[in-house]
């Protein structure tokens, strides 16, 4: 059951963290506009933080102990890119407020993931 609610919101997640990503970045739909000044390497580690957590629902899926590489890569490229924010933001970037804030979420969703997936698969 835990495993199914995880595929789950992995694939929700993935989904609509690589729709909107892609959004910004090709402006799908004029979503561009709406995002007001958007950090573009924020937005391309997210594209493929998407990507990551697809690759672990497929692995959850089929019952793959490697499941957990994809989210320990995820987080690692979402910490160095908010670390890279703070850089950028103390150089004088411009940046949207609500991007701190959703790079700490999706940092402790992505952990969140994580611990859940190395719970499934100890052995």
């Amino acid at each position: 059951m835990k495993k199914t609610i995880l595929l789950i919101f992995l694939l929700l997640f993935g989904i609509v963290t690589l729709f909107m990503s892609s959004s910004v970045l090709f402006n799908w739909f004029g979503i561009r506009a709406k995002e007001g000044n958007f950090v573009p390497f924020i937005v391309w580690a997210n594209l493929l933080c998407g990507i990551l957590y697809l690759i672990t629902a497929y692995g959850i899926l089929k019952n793959q102990v490697w499941s957990k590489v994809p989210l320990i890569v995820s987080l690692i490229i979402l910490v160095l890119a908010y670390i890279g924010l703070f850089i950028y933001i103390n150089d004088g970037g411009i940046y949207e407020t609500k991007t701190v804030g959703a790079m700490a979420f999706r940092i402790g969703v992505t952990a969140l993931f994580l611990f859940i997936t190395l719970k499934i698969f100890k052995k």
